[in-house]
């Protein structure tokens, strides 16, 4: 009992962190055709730390669920630019 005490103390004094599931709604405005989602979508859970990724054509528009201790916004929106299709952050919860 005293380690495990011990142990937790160790662990809130560290300052760290658990990670979060995050959820983003990225813009992308330059999808122009109905088979870019499915480009976008690969490229976006490449990224590690991304769970799901689900890309809308008609609202030109990424929702994305990762996990914030392994990526962050900024890679999500270099992976779209790198596909070829730049993003930029709609919302985030």
């Amino acid at each position: 009992m005293k380690t495990l005490i011990t142990a937790l103390a160790l662990l809130a004094a560290s300052g760290s962190t658990f990670a979060a599931p995050r959820k983003v709604t990225l813009t992308v405005p330059t999808m122009d055709c109905a088979t870019c989602p499915v480009t976008i979508r690969v490229a976006l859970l490449k990224v590690p730390g991304v769970s799901k990724a689900s890309v809308s054509y008609e609202r030109r528009e990424a929702k994305v669920v990762y996990d914030d201790a392994k990526t962050d916004v900024a890679a999500l929106t270099k992976a779209t630019e790198n596909a070829g299709y730049p993003s930029f952050v709609a919302d985030t919860q």
